[in-house]
């Protein structure tokens, strides 16, 4: 029997089911990442248009702005079913990808990539309610910790893949990896043993079911400072993650040098996943996430300082920065909220959190090109700060959101 002086990783590691469900998070990443590259570089050599290939990206993010909505269907039955059938339809989806060879043909390519992106947030938050409901609520930090360094390790790894099959064998061998993905993670889903029981049918038409999971998220204490919080960290990071190139540019660097800089970034990721539990811990939710963005808030700053040592230190200290308040979220939204809720109101979190990302990506293209990066970084750096602080203000929020854990709210 695993003692409680078992390191907190090790124990989410030994348990079957938490195993499992992060398994299937790693495959399906992988797959995921690897399609994320390949899609744009598709279109990009069919037809030569950057906008058309950056519109693949646009269709994969564009039903998360429908995630309230979305995430009612993670509620309306068991999860596990749901998550293995939802990897079955995106394996089948897929597989049509293959007849994709011409400009003509590009209208299904974006359909599918719609329906993976539609698809992906219920994925989510139906994932997000299994996890709930798999790990005990004191290893959910290290659980999610755990699944954010395993998201950014695949995506070192996939996007080089996906484009080196992409040059050898095409776009329709990338889109079979990813089909491949999803049936073996089906094979994982289906492997678990974690009991569910059924639930009670959702009462009332859909709109006001997705109604209950807003109401729930802006009325907590616990949750809304926090998502609120990562929905500007994520606008930030959007306006931030524009301005690399002008970045590149300024410490005399071609564009490539860029995949450096995301490199040391993932890599930062990586680390402070395996450390998020251990911190959630010590610091509480709130804590935790504030002491994150101030760290992502001095590193975007000092972007705006011409060197290379400070562009890949910068780079290391936002990878690390930027998670903690996605994962501090993630996790109060799992302990805080009941099960019958958790899929919408994870799949509202989501849509608050990160279509600011989007949003800052438009913004910071129409900003580096009027007025330059560097005194957009700057006040970056300053916004952040705010951010934090207000995070950190002890009239935000009650005492059960600097504790970051309220086992009674748990079903």
């Amino acid at each position: 029997m695993t003692t409680k002086t078992t390191w907190p990783l090790v124990r989410v590691l030994r348990d079957r089911d938490a195993r499992l469900c992060l398994f299937g998070v790693v495959v399906s990443g992988f797959g995921t990442s690897a399609l994320w590259l390949a899609s744009g570089v598709w279109v990009k050599d069919l037809t030569g248009s950057d906008g058309l290939a950056a519109l693949c990206m646009l269709a994969m993010w564009l039903p998360t702005l429908a995630g309230p909505l979305l995430g009612t269907f993670a509620d309306r039955g068991r999860r596990r079913p749901l998550l293995i059938g939802l990897n079955l339809l995106l394996g089948a989806l897929l597989l049509t990808l293959v007849s994709v060879d011409d400009p003509g043909d590009l209208w299904l390519l974006y359909a599918v990539l719609f329906v993976y992106g539609a698809a992906g947030v219920v994925h989510d938050a139906a994932e997000s309610a299994l996890v709930a409901n798999t790990v005990e609520p004191s290893l959910l930090g290290d659980f999610n910790g755990l699944r954010m360094t395993a998201t950014e390790g695949m995506k070192l790894v996939a996007p080089p893949a996906g484009a080196g099959l992409f040059a050898a064998y095409g776009g329709a061998s990338v889109a079979l990896l990813d089909a491949a993905t999803f049936v073996l993670a089906t094979a994982l889903y289906a492997m678990l043993r974690v009991r569910e029981d059924k639930p009670v049918p959702p009462a009332g038409s859909r709109r006001r079911r997705t109604a209950e999971g807003v109401r729930h998220l802006w009325a907590h204490p616990v949750l809304r400072p926090l998502v609120l919080a990562g929905g500007a960290t994520m606008l930030c990071a959007g306006l931030n993650g524009a301005m690399v190139y002008a970045v590149v540019e300024d410490i005399g660097h071609s564009p490539a040098y860029a995949g450096v800089l995301y490199a040391v970034q993932g890599a930062g990721s990586v680390a402070v996943g395996l450390l998020s539990g251990a911190a959630l811990r010590r610091l509480g939710a709130r804590r935790f996430a504030a002491s994150g963005i101030v760290l992502l808030a001095v590193a975007v700053a000092l972007r705006a300082v011409p060197s290379d040592a400070v562009a890949l230190v910068c780079g290391a200290a936002i990878g690390m920065g930027l998670p903690a308040v996605l994962i501090a979220a993630l996790t109060s939204v799992q302990r805080e909220t009941p099960g019958a809720l958790l899929g919408r109101v994870t799949a509202t979190a989501h849509t608050l959190v990160y279509a600011p990302h989007v949003v800052g990506l438009a913004a910071g293209a129409a900003l580096v090109t009027l007025v330059g990066h560097r005194p957009v970084l700057v006040a970056l750096g300053v916004v952040l700060l705010m951010t934090a602080a207000v995070l950190r203000s002890p009239s935000v929020g009650g005492s059960s959101a600097a504790a970051g854990v309220s086992p009674s709210s748990r079903p």
